[in-house]
């Protein structure tokens, strides 16, 4: 009897069941996120024409700045001032370790005590919620100009964002190595120390590497509140009108922009090779 036998029965296919619920709520999520945006749109002044009627003002602007200017005497200080953003983005990644690891310590439901864990998440949430450019004001006003308010800021920022991430990657490890020295009878540090560290550190270092090449650029626009680094050197040339200097402080951050991206891609080749 083959598959064609009159004789075999066919079976009814059943109907596909619609589900008025879920189209009406796909609908309402709809109406909502276009509403959203019509908002939005009106909220924030978008407008195509006024853009279309300001060429003239971008084009008298790109005139005036370019060719940018390399002389010595402009393009040395830019080289200096890309120098120190480097070194703001570089203390301010690295001197937030510490601060970052204990926060997620604190923060990671496997290795934080019951009365330390929202504390310590309410904290990371606070310094991840002000940016970093509000902690270079207030910086700046307690030390004064320079590279060492932006210092400060990139670590409170970067403390809470980094912070947060850490505790996520402990969270997300393997529970079996953390049971299995609990159940020896190890406590919270031992465990933290011999079985989730070990675990997490590929992705703790990526997540680092990160975090330096986001701080980096921040610390740009740090120097725009006087936080020191070629930032400070933009906003100067901005004020005084020499537009073709901006223009060589700016070709100088795309500079260091790709050779700190090119660093961190040769810096995960080598710990992904190593491992």
């Amino acid at each position: 009897m083959t598959l064609l036998d009159p004789r075999v029965r066919r079976l009814p296919v059943p109907a596909r069941r619609h589900r008025p619920r879920a189209v009406v709520l796909g609908w309402a999520v709809a109406a909502v996120v276009v509403a959203a945006h019509v908002v939005a749109w009106n909220a924030t002044e978008v407008s195509f024409g006024a853009l279309v009627d300001g060429w003239r003002g971008m084009a008298e602007f790109l005139a005036e700045a370019i060719p940018p200017d390399l002389a010595w005497d402009v393009l040395g200080p830019s080289l200096e001032g890309a120098l120190v953003t480097l070194w703001i983005g570089l203390l301010g990644t690295t001197l937030s370790v510490p601060l970052s690891l204990a926060g997620a310590l604190l923060a990671a439901r496997g290795t934080a005590p019951a009365w330390a864990y929202q504390p310590a998440r309410w904290l990371l949430s606070f310094l991840r919620a002000v940016p970093d450019v509000v902690f270079a004001l207030v910086f700046v006003t307690a030390v004064g100009l320079g590279p060492f308010p932006g210092v400060l800021a990139i670590v409170c920022h970067n403390v809470g964002v980094m912070g947060k991430l850490w505790a996520e990657a402990l969270e997300d490890a393997d529970p079996g190595p953390p049971q299995a020295l609990r159940s020896a009878g190890a406590g919270r540090i031992q465990v933290a120390a011999h079985a989730l560290l070990p675990t997490v550190t590929p992705q703790f270092v990526g997540l680092l590497l990160y975090r330096f090449d986001v701080n980096v650029r921040s610390s740009l626009v740090l120097g725009l509140v006087g936080a020191g680094g070629i930032g400070f050197l933009i906003n100067q040339s901005i004020q005084l009108f020499q537009f073709d200097e901006m223009l060589t402080h700016i070709l100088v951050v795309l500079v260091l922009i790709v050779a700190v991206d090119q660093l961190s891609a040769l810096v995960r080749r080598l710990l992904g090779s190593a491992a």
